[in-house]
């Protein structure tokens, strides 16, 4: 089954972080189409995929449009039962399934005062009183989950209900936004993930800048791992002649760890300069 996923900008757009996770993490393949969110609105660049009207949407081969998160969510699992999406075990799934519900509908003050925004770190973001009900709703939930399977994850292993929680957490990284400690970890866990690595470092190096993200609050550094140091070269020769993701032949360049590496173009640098660990197939060469 060939899928095409439309999704919106990397750094801000968390429902469309919630669709790629439910096929990067589960190891379906897609491709991707971003649309732009400083260009027309998503519904006139949606035209052509009818009653879509926002991001992610799902194409599928056999002629489905899936334009729902926790819809895509369900309609994968049911095309791939052997995925993962959801844990086996019976309370295990129900919890789950409800844990993705209550995000999907909820949390309407929390997504309000703190859009996402991978690009940046805040301190002293003083929360109001409906985000911190908002968290406080949240450290209940996780509290409940996490003593339930022993963590990191909600319900076992990684499942539909982390891939929804995931930009809540990145959310709490960015505004500093006051969680237990056992909350804590759980952020923690999203963003050493390394799906989640590999999309923020998308985020950072492909789209605008969007201004109207972006809040007047002291900024930091972002509090995930620290990225392995990489930069962008103007030319070889590298150690490799194929890029280490398409095969293609190499155009660009970086240095890392005192060597030179290719990508046969400027995104697959890029990418990789931002978080040269994200990616396996970069560092199994870098580490040959």
């Amino acid at each position: 089954m060939a899928y095409t996923l439309i999704l919106g900008d990397y750094a801000y757009s968390s429902w469309s972080l919630r669709g790629w996770l439910l096929f990067e993490r589960f190891g379906l393949a897609c491709a991707s189409v971003l649309v732009d969110f400083s260009s027309k609105s998503v519904a006139e660049q949606l035209a052509a995929h009818p009653p879509a009207r926002t991001v992610p949407t799902l194409l599928t081969e056999d002629g489905a449009v899936i334009w729902d998160s926790l819809a895509i969510a369900e309609e994968l699992a049911s095309r791939h039962p052997d995925a993962g999406h959801w844990p086996k075990d019976p309370g295990d799934r129900a919890l789950a399934r409800s844990l993705a519900a209550e995000m999907h509908s909820g949390f309407g003050a929390l997504r309000e005062d703190c859009p996402m925004n991978l690009r940046a770190a805040y301190l002293d973001t003083a929360p109001s009183e409906d985000v911190l009900a908002d968290l406080c709703r949240l450290q209940d939930l996780w509290a409940f989950a996490l003593k339930r399977s022993g963590g990191p994850w909600l319900c076992g292993d990684y499942s539909v209900a982390d891939a929804f929680f995931a930009p809540v957490a990145a959310r709490i990284a960015t505004y500093n936004l006051p969680v237990d400690r056992l909350s804590q970890g759980y952020v923690t866990a999203h963003l050493a993930d390394p799906a989640f690595r590999r999309w923020r470092a998308l985020g950072l190096v492909q789209g605008n800048e969007l201004p109207w993200y972006a809040r007047d609050f002291p900024q930091t550094d972002w509090p995930g791992p620290k990225p392995l140091a990489a930069r962008a070269v103007p030319e070889g020769p590298s150690q490799n002649a194929s890029c280490p993701y398409s095969g293609d032949p190499v155009t660009d360049f970086l240095e890392f760890d005192g060597r030179v590496f290719g990508f046969c173009n400027a995104g697959c640098r890029d990418k990789t300069v931002a978080d040269p660990e994200a990616w396996p197939a970069f560092m199994a060469m870098a580490r040959s």
